[in-house]
């Protein structure tokens, strides 16, 4: 492991085909967005390394197939993760419908109880939201999930929404220290004076 590297975590991007899943990974760990991009056969993977309050996480980030002939390979792709982003589309009410059923499976196969759960609607760049932001935060709050509103075409939200989970992740030793004993993380007041840090988005500790 990289000397100046805290942890390696493993983050994993679910819900319906369609969402927008890979669009956030690759705006996020490559800054591009392709229009036309295609679905996700299987499982696909990005590797990069964030420094959230001085410390860096390498993150291994897994995008899922959400077409169901791909749930075969499911039990192994949630094993050992420490957070999860679930994506459903704004403007696509079956996809935000739906969400209860991919939680449903992150409780089945997932090893962590304290997994951290990161709610983003996608696609706010576009006319005709058949979800309202106020929809998805008060299913994020029921769930303990943080969220946020993002669009993978304009950027918005899409940084904020990795740094916030894992933030969230290095502030649940559990979830990492096992793993790298002997570290420690520094979070205290930089913690709280970041707590605004994302404008007008809304997370839910």
């Amino acid at each position: 492991m990289d000397e100046d590297v805290l942890t390696t975590l493993k983050l994993l991007i679910i819900g319906e085909s369609g969402v927008g899943k890979s669009s956030l990974l690759l705006r996020f760990t490559e800054d591009t967005f392709d229009p036309e991009q295609s679905a996700t056969i299987g499982v696909d993977f990005k590797v990069k390394t964030l420094a959230i309050d001085g410390n860096k996480a390498k993150l291994a980030i897994w995008d899922t197939a959400g077409q169901e002939r791909f749930r075969t390979l499911t039990p192994s792709y949630y094993r050992g993760a420490q957070g999860v982003i679930l994506v459903y589309d704004v403007t696509k009410r079956d996809t935000f419908m739906k969400l209860e059923n991919w939680l449903n499976e992150l409780e089945t196969y997932t090893t962590r109880n304290d997994i951290v759960k990161m709610l983003v609607g996608n696609k706010i760049d576009k006319e005709d939201h058949e979800v309202d932001r106020n929809e998805g935060l008060k299913f994020a709050r029921k769930h303990s999930m943080l969220f946020i509103e993002a669009s993978a075409k304009t950027k918005d939200g899409v940084q904020c929404a990795f740094e916030e989970l894992v933030e969230k992740i290095l502030q649940t030793p559990g979830l990492w220290e096992s793993e790298n004993q002997g570290q420690k993380v520094r979070l205290g007041d930089q913690e709280q004076a970041r707590a605004g840090g994302c404008g007008g988005y809304c997370s839910i500790p």
